[in-house]
C-alpha cells in the first residue's frame, strides 16, 4: 500500500511537459546526434554498427583456421594482438567491459596466445595461467571449451559429455528432438554432434600442464533430478560410442551432414553467428570435404566479410545486424523530425524491402500453415532464420517511410508476425513455444541459453507494431494481457535481448501505450516509479551485466547513453514526472561529445543471459536520437 500511494503521489494526470531550458538543450543535442547518425549510413541504405563481443570469438577463430591448416603468420599477429590488448590486470579476461574475470574466456585466450608463439614464461601468460589456477584449472571450464581442447589433443574426448548424432534422428514429436532447442543452439548441437562423433585430433607442439590442478570435481546428482538421470543417460552414452551401431551412425552422420548443407547462407556462413559457423565448417571437413569444395570455400570467404582489423589488432564479429540497426535508425530519424520522402529514409526503406525473407525456414517446422515472405532476420544473409524481433522493427520504419507505407510487405509482415504468437499469448525471437526446460539439463549445454520462450522486449516490440499499424486487436489483447503478467513485483520488466531491466522496462512502456493502455493505469504507474528509483545522481541510467545472475545489481550501473535513452523511451511514452525526464536530457546534453555521440565501452546488449554480452556499436547513438526526438516532438507522431 505505501508503494503504491507513493506512486499515486508522484504522478501527474497528464503528460507533463519538460521545462523550455531542457527542450532547448535536447533540440541541440538531438541535432548533432541525427547529424552524426546520418554521416554513417551506407550509399546502399543502410547502417551497420560494430558488433563487439569477447576474445573467444577470436581465440577460437585462430583455433580454427589451424585446426583447417589456414592460419596465416599475419592473421596470427594481428589477432593476437587484439586479444593481448583485452588482457585484465589480473591475467584475465571477462566476457564484457568492466565485468568478473571469466575462466574458459581465459584459457581460451591463453592456448591462442601459445598458438601465436607467445612463450609459457612471458609475464602475461604467468599471470593468466595463476589466475586459472586460482579458480579450478582447465577441469572447471566449460564443455565448449574443452570440445576446443580437444580438438587439440589438449583434452580427452571421453572427459567430454557426449553429443551423438543419431539426435538428428529424433521425430518432432519426441522430447530433445532438435526442434525443441532455440535455433541457435540447434545450428550448433548438430554440427557438434557431427564433429563429437568423430573426435578429431590436430596435435600441436605445446601443452598445457601448467594449466592443470589435477582435480576433476564430480558432484553426483540423485537420479530423483533430471540432472541426475541426465548424468547417468551420458555415462551411458559413453559406452554407446566405444561401439555405436555402425548402420545407424552412418544414416544419422548423412542426415546431420545433409541438414547442415541446407542450411548454409548465401554469405558462407550458418545462422549469420559464429558458433554453428565455425562448428560447421569442421564438421564438413571431418565428413570428408576438401578446403576446395564450394561449401567449405564460401564458409571459409565469408569469415572476411566479419573481419575488422584496425590498429588495435584483427577481431571477428559474432554476428552482423544491418536490419537490426537499419529499421531501428529510420524510426529514430523520423522521431528526429527526418519527414517521409526524406532521401535517407527513402533509400533505407528500399534496403529494408530487399531484405524481406520469402523462403521458408525453421520457423515453419512448428507453424507448417503459415506462409513465407513478410519476416525479416538480422544480418545481411539469413534466410533460415528471420526472426521476430527485426521483424516488427522493420515493419514500424517501413511505415513511416513513403516506399514502405503502401507496399504490400507490411500486410505480409502482420500476418506473419500474427502467425507467429506463442500460445501462451507473447512472442519469442525466433520459433513458436521453444519452451522445452527439459534442454537445459542435458550435460553437454553448460553455456547459454538453450531455448527461445516468449520474452517482454520482444512481445513488446510486437504488440507495438500491430497496434500502429492496425493488426488483430484479439491479437494485441492477448500480447498485453502477457506483459501486464510478466511485469516484475518490483513494476521493471526483465530484457531478454538487452541489460536488462531498464531495457525491457523502455520497451513495455511505449508498446503498452501504443496499445492502448491508460497512462495511469497501475502498470505503467510502476513502471515508471521503478525508473525514477533507479535514476543516477548524473541523470542517466545504467545497468551492470551482472544483474542477470544477481539480484543486487537490477537496475544498478554506470550510466550510459543507450540505457539512459531507454529509460527516457519509457519515460516520455508514460507522461512521468518532467524532473526526471529532464535530469535525463541532461546526462545526455552533459555527456555528449564534440562529433554528436557519446562514449559508451559498457555492453548493453545480451546474447545469452548470464553468459555471452554484446556492445552494439551504434545504440549509443539510435537510442538517443530516437528518446530526444520523442520528446522534443512531443512523442511518437505516427504517420496514418
Amino acid at each position: 500500500m505505501t508503494d503504491q500511494l507513493d506512486i499515486d503521489a508522484r504522478w501527474s494526470e497528464a503528460p507533463p511537459a519538460p521545462t523550455t531550458e531542457a527542450l532547448a538543450d535536447a533540440s541541440r543535442c538531438l541535432e548533432r546526434a541525427a547529424a552524426a547518425l546520418l554521416s554513417r549510413q551506407h550509399e546502399a541504405g543502410w547502417w551497420k554498427g560494430e558488433l563487439e563481443t569477447n576474445v573467444t570469438i577470436d581465440a577460437e577463430d585462430l583455433l580454427l583456421r589451424e585446426f583447417l591448416g589456414i592460419l596465416s603468420p599475419a592473421q596470427t599477429a594481428a589477432t593476437a594482438k587484439w586479444i593481448r590488448s583485452r588482457q585484465r590486470a589480473d591475467g584475465s579476461w571477462a566476457t564484457f567491459y568492466g565485468g568478473p574475470p571469466d575462466l574458459s574466456t581465459t584459457v581460451e585466450a591463453y592456448v591462442a596466445l601459445r598458438l601465436s608463439g607467445d612463450a609459457v614464461d612471458a609475464p602475461h601468460l604467468r599471470d593468466a595461467a595463476r589466475f586459472i589456477l586460482s579458480v579450478g584449472g582447465v577441469e572447471a571450464s566449460r564443455v565448449f571449451t574443452r570440445i576446443w581442447l580437444s580438438l587439440f589433443g589438449l583434452w580427452s574426448w571421453d572427459e567430454v559429455p557426449v553429443l551423438p548424432p543419431e539426435l538428428v534422428l529424433l521425430p518432432t514429436w519426441m522430447p530433445l528432438n532438435i526442434y525443441d532447442f532455440a535455433c541457435w543452439a540447434r545450428q550448433t548441437i548438430v554440427a557438434l554432434s557431427v564433429v563429437c562423433a568423430h573426435r578429431p585430433v590436430h596435435d600441436l607442439d605445446f601443452g598445457i600442464d601448467e594449466l592443470r590442478t589435477g582435480v576433476v570435481e564430480h558432484h553426483p546428482r540423485s537420479l530423483r533430478s533430471w540432472s541426475g538421470r541426465f548424468d547417468e543417460l551420458d555415462r551411458l552414452l559413453h559406452r554407446y560410442e566405444r561401439r555405436p551401431i555402425r548402420w545407424l551412425r552412418r544414416i544419422a552422420l548423412r542426415r546431420a551432414e545433409g541438414w547442415i548443407l541446407q542450411r548454409q547462407e548465401a554469405d558462407g556462413s550458418w545462422g549469420g553467428i559464429q558458433p554453428p559457423w565455425v562448428y560447421s565448417l569442421i564438421a564438413l571437413h571431418e565428413q570428408g570435404y576438401a578446403l576446395e569444395h564450394p561449401a567449405l570455400r564460401a564458409g571459409i570467404e565469408g569469415l572476411d566479410g566479419f573481419t575488422i582489423e584496425d590498429d588495435m589488432g584483427r577481431r571477428i564479429e559474432a554476428c552482423q545486424s544491418p536490419v537490426w540497426d537499419t529499421a531501428l535508425t529510420v524510426s529514430a530519424l523520423a522521431d528526429a523530425g527526418f519527414e517521409v520522402g526524406d532521401p535517407a529514409l527513402e533509400t533505407a526503406a528500399r534496403f529494408l524491402l530487399r531484405e524481406e525473407v520469402a523462403v521458408r525456414g525453421d520457423w515453419s517446422v512448428r507453424r507448417p500453415e503459415l506462409a513465407p515472405g513478410g519476416g525479416w532476420s538480422f544480418e545481411f544473409e539469413n534466410d533460415n532464420y528471420p526472426d521476430v524481433d527485426d521483424s516488427a522493427e522493420v515493419l514500424l520504419a517501413l511505415h513511416r517511410t513513403e516506399a514502405g507505407a503502401g507496399d504490400p510487405a507490411i500486410s505480409r509482415g502482420l500476418r506473419w508476425l500474427e502467425g507467429m504468437q506463442c500460445s501462451d499469448g507473447g512472442w519469442a525471437s525466433f520459433d513458436v513455444d521453444n519452451t522445452r526446460t527439459l534442454c537445459r539439463e542435458l550435460r553437454f549445454c553448460d553455456f547459454g541459453e538453450l531455448i527461445d520462450p516468449p520474452s517482454a522486449d520482444v512481445t513488446a516490440h510486437v504488440v507495438e507494431a500491430l497496434a500502429i499499424l492496425g493488426g488483430s486487436r484479439p491479437r494485441i489483447d492477448r500480447g498485453v494481457r502477457w506483459l501486464l503478467d510478466a511485469q516484475e513485483d518490483d513494476g521493471s520488466w526483465f530484457g531478454r535481448w538487452g541489460a536488462n531491466h531498464v531495457y525491457g522496462t523502455g520497451a513495455v512502456v511505449p508498446a503498452l501505450i501504443a496499445a492502448g493502455l491508460a497512462r495511469d493505469h497501475r502498470a505503467i504507474r510502476r513502471a515508471a516509479s521503478w525508473l525514477e528509483r533507479h535514476q543516477n545522481d548524473d541523470g542517466g541510467w545504467g545497468e551492470d551485466l551482472r544483474s542477470y545472475r544477481d539480484a543486487s545489481s537490477v537496475g544498478e550501473g554506470a550510466s550510459t547513453a543507450s540505457q539512459t535513452a531507454w529509460a527516457l523511451l519509457a519515460l516520455t511514452a508514460g507522461g512521468a514526472c518532467d524532473r526526471a525526464t529532464s535530469r535525463g536530457v541532461g546526462y545526455l546534453v552533459e555527456t555528449q561529445r564534440e562529433d554528436g555521440t557519446w562514449d559508451e565501452p559498457w555492453y548493453t546488449g545480451t546474447g545469452f543471459p548470464g553468459d555471452f554480452y554484446l556492445n552494439y556499436h551504434l545504440y549509443r547513438l539510435t537510442f538517443p536520437v530516437m528518446a530526444l526526438g520523442r520528446l522534443v516532438h512531443g512523442g511518437a507522431a505516427w504517420p496514418r
